[in-house]
């Protein structure tokens, strides 16, 4: 692990630099939502979303005036969006009336503060002896091109990886109670509450859930077994509760508007199936969404029997031909971890250059610096923290590369890894500062 910046500070410098890396972080993303302003191309899913958050904001509920992708009929009511993510925008629209650059400046704003303030918290939770680190994070993150022009995208993105990043700042502080032989109920509770906004924010970090569980279980039991049974299992079944409080109420709406069961969200069916679907045939169109087929326009009359019929359509095209469906996956790979230009904006090729490009050398470097372990049974490596984030990485990308892979869903991800870049560079900062002492000191 890398040494301690030999830098002591007064207090006050310390909130000069944290100053400093947010409004950096406030004003870059603040400039992109000004560049922005009120356009949302109707092609992309932040028209989608600003036209059902219209909706709402105007009294028409969860629903479109027209037809809309992709099966939802003119003035019903769908289930298709985010819900938290459409309400957000309905209350800023409420407020100002359609102004969608309003919408832009108000997660510029969030994101900006809220996304290098959690990760430097989760920085130090993750390298608690590594003082500096947490400030570095924070700066990274604050300028990592894809994070600062999603923030002023009408999409999730933002808001979804700053809950994202809480729930893993409370993962790892409710495994410290743990090992501390605490109860943690608060810290439970926070750790179902930021998982259950992330939920509905984006449902696809649902089969996440039971793997962070697992190892929270996992950290509980070789930590403490003696208050495993009387206070750490019912911690975790305290998050597991509250994570349900979130999602079953839009489960209970669902079942009166279609009188059908739907969790949450009814875009996992048309994922499966659009993902999978012949057309793609072993090279996978990212932007290319399959017809729906005509016979199920005829059978299908609500979101949840769509979601259920298109599933088992996407699964049915992986079960007649597992060849070509693992040759269509391995091509969704250079979708997820796309770093080169493409035939996108000049915007979003310079934002994938000062982004994932510029620090994958980081990330790699971050990767092997925090994953070293001399001497350590199996077991106690499960237990590390480090762990939980690889596990995380491994599973979320695998995930997308065997369902849907476009790169802003791997952002997240990226998101994960901004402490392990930020050890990498305080590394680099010792070895350079090493060099050009020795290189003093030899002339």
């Amino acid at each position: 692990m890398a040494r301690n910046f030999d830098v002591k500070l007064q207090p006050k410098y310390y909130r000069y630099i944290w100053l400093g890396i947010l409004l950096f972080s406030v004003v870059m993303r603040v400039g992109v939502a000004l560049y922005y302003g009120d356009r949302v191309p109707a092609e992309h899913d932040d028209y989608s979303y600003s036209t059902l958050g219209l909706r709402l904001a105007t009294g028409h509920g969860y629903t479109f005036d027209r037809y809309w992708y992709p099966f939802t009929p003119p003035e019903t009511p769908t289930a298709h969006w985010s819900f938290l993510y459409t309400a957000f925008i309905a209350a800023i629209y409420a407020l100002v009336g359609f102004r969608p650059v309003a919408v832009r400046l108000v997660t510029a704003v969030l994101a900006g503060i809220l996304l290098p303030w959690i990760t430097a918290r989760l920085t130090r939770r993750l390298f608690p002896h590594q003082p500096w680190t947490p400030f570095i994070a924070a700066l990274v993150t604050a300028g990592y091109a894809f994070f600062i022009l999603y923030a002023a995208r009408l999409m999730t993105e933002a808001l979804y990886i700053v809950t994202l990043l809480w729930s893993f700042e409370r993962a790892l502080k409710l495994s410290e109670d743990f090992a501390a032989g605490r109860p943690g109920w608060g810290t439970a509770l926070g750790l179902g509450v930021s998982l259950g906004l992330t939920t509905l924010f984006r449902q696809a970090i649902l089969p996440w859930a039971p793997v962070l569980f697992l190892w929270l279980l996992w950290r509980a039991w070789r930590g403490d077994r003696r208050g495993f049974t009387r206070l750490h299992l019912p911690a975790l079944v305290l998050a597991g509760v509250t994570l349900l409080a979130f999602i079953l109420p839009w489960t209970y709406r669902n079942y009166r508007v279609y009188g059908d069961f739907l969790l949450l969200n009814s875009n996992t069916g048309y994922a499966m199936y659009s993902a999978q679907h012949p057309m793609h045939g072993i090279s996978f169109q990212a932007f290319e969404a399959a017809p729906l087929p005509d016979e199920l326009r005829v059978q299908m009359s609500t979101e949840a029997e769509w979601d259920r019929a298109l599933m088992s359509r996407g699964i049915a095209f992986v079960l007649e031909e597992p060849g070509r469906y693992l040759r269509l996956s391995l091509s969704r790979i250079a979708d997820y971890f796309e770093f080169w230009p493409t035939d996108t904006s000049l915007l979003h090729n310079v934002g994938r250059l000062f982004s994932f490009t510029l620090y994958l050398p980081f990330m790699l470097y971050g990767f092997y610096l925090g994953g070293k372990v001399h001497y350590t049974p199996v077991l106690a490596r499960l237990e590390r923290p480090t762990t939980l984030f690889f596990l995380f990485m491994v599973f979320y990308s695998l995930l997308h590369i065997f369902t849907w892979a476009m790169s802003r869903y791997r952002l997240p991800v990226d998101a994960v890894a901004m402490p392990f870049v930020a050890l990498a560079l305080e590394r680099v900062f010792f070895f350079v500062k090493g060099w050009i002492r020795r290189s003093r000191h030899a002339s």
